[in-house]
């Protein structure tokens, strides 16, 4: 860990990357997003300067610096314009909205995912994990990261829009894949810069599975509100919330939130699952406490939202998991007049970029970074460390956090406690590098065989 003294030889503000003419750093970014940040990252310095296009960028490289623009985003820092594919999708939902109407919006969905409501889902957390395991059988050969995915899915749509609603899963399952494929796409590329009138194919593509899943929610919505049957879902909450004015949300409010919360839950949450079939099947030794903490906390039955607070061990291998392959990769922010970073001015307009990738493998932060140790995580973390206030950062931090983390980690724990009990997860040999795209996947296709746990 960085001690005071050490501090003082890192350098406030360094000048990074020089870049080319108008282009500035752009291509270095898009050839390898997580090279160029690991880059940024090995400067002696809090603050590194550099330019993507004509833009200018600060990229952080301190925890206490991350949490102050996480902690001043609704003040003196926004949420950068992140491109047409992106605004295309999610609309004007609370995550892209700020200031009074944010603040609304935020209030009304934030009531569907509290602990209480968390508390309702955790039975379609635990039973769709067995679903999953029941079509499995003992020598198997599974795509690990299209079956979280998937799971992940059916998790979110029942979530959101009911078991028994009528829901196509399908239907919103592929329009999602091409959407969220096309943000991928455009932000590596030259996609932010284009103006919103040129029709790439790519674009194309993305109005196209745009339109078919606002015809879906607008169906399931209509439905909803002419069925008699009371239901505990986020749509019926979304449905009936109010501000403070006594207004409900329009249809287009509701599409929005909708698939915000969808996004934000589905593909995050699936990743994040892969990743961690992955570490421990690289780990044995980390499987093998798992499988002691299931046997000796559920002896066989099915995980239940109180059980979340009962496996510790099962919920460190979880944010371990989130440190070493955040599924979001990077965090933006806007300065706006009067921003400043550790008392200093910040010209209106520079972007600055927060990186949970670069920060969660600092050496400074978190001892021995590349090692999968789950143990750092509890209490005493006496065999890792002290990990760093403000350094993990996975759903990003302040007043923007993420809504949707206790969903998040519980559903995660009760999927991987559910399925870890039948199953172990032996990933084929070889390195899955992170791939960029809406999220950190895994490179190539992650084939894992099935072993059952036995139950001596």
């Amino acid at each position: 860990m960085t001690t005071a003294a050490d501090r003082t030889a890192i350098a406030p503000v360094l000048d990074g990357p020089r870049g080319l003419p108008l282009l500035g750093s752009l291509p270095e970014f898009a050839r390898d997003p997580l090279a160029f940040l690991s880059r940024l990252a090995s400067y002696p310095a809090d603050q590194v300067r550099w330019r993507l296009g004509p833009t200018p960028v600060v990229f952080l490289n301190n925890p206490e610096m991350i949490h102050e623009v996480l902690a001043g985003r609704e003040f003196t820092f926004r949420k950068p314009d992140l491109g047409y594919a992106f605004r295309h999708l999610l609309g004007d939902g609370f995550i892209t909205s700020r200031g009074p109407e944010w603040r609304r919006k935020r209030g009304m969905v934030q009531p569907a995912v509290r602990p209480r409501q968390v508390r309702a889902y955790a039975e379609i957390m635990s039973a769709a994990a067995q679903e999953l395991t029941a079509r499995w059988a003992p020598g198997r050969r599974v795509d690990v990261t299209a079956e979280m995915l998937a799971l992940s899915q059916r998790i979110t749509v029942r979530t959101i829009f009911g078991t028994d609603s009528g829901v196509r899963e399908e239907v919103i399952a592929d329009s999602m894949l091409i959407a969220q494929h096309q943000i991928g796409v455009e932000f590596r590329g030259l996609g932010p810069m284009m103006p919103d009138w040129m029709r790439t194919p790519g674009r194309r593509r993305l109005k196209r599975a745009v339109d078919v899943l606002d015809t879906e929610v607008r169906r399931l919505v209509t439905l909803r509100r002419e069925s008699p049957t009371e239901r505990d879902d986020l749509l019926t909450r979304l449905l009936a919330a109010r501000d403070a004015a006594g207004a409900h949300l329009t249809d287009k409010e509701i599409r929005d939130e909708c698939v915000t919360m969808y996004v934000g839950a589905h593909e995050t949450t699936g990743t994040a699952l892969a990743w961690v079939w992955y570490l421990l099947s690289r780990h044995p030794r980390v499987r093998e406490r798992l499988t002691d903490e299931l046997r000796r906390v559920l002896n066989g039955r099915v995980p239940g939202y109180e059980d979340y607070a009962r496996l510790p061990y099962c919920e460190q291998i979880v944010k371990e998991a989130l440190r070493m392959r955040p599924p979001v990769w990077m965090i933006y922010a806007l300065a706006d007049e009067g921003a400043t970073l550790a008392g200093r001015p910040l010209r209106k307009g520079t972007q600055v970029w927060m990186s949970p990738w670069a920060t969660h493998f600092d050496p400074r932060w978190f001892g021995n970074p590349q090692e999968f140790s789950p143990e750092r995580w509890a209490r005493d973390a006496s065999s890792a460390g002290t990990v760093t206030e403000s350094a993990w950062f996975p759903f990003g931090g302040g007043t923007r956090v993420c809504i949707g983390v206790r969903f998040a980690m519980v559903a995660s724990v009760l999927v991987l406690a559910t399925i870890a009990q039948r199953f172990h997860l032996e990933v084929e040999p070889g390195e899955f590098a992170p791939k960029i795209g809406l999220t950190l996947q895994p490179e190539g296709t992650m084939h894992a065989s099935l072993h059952p746990v036995t139950t001596d």
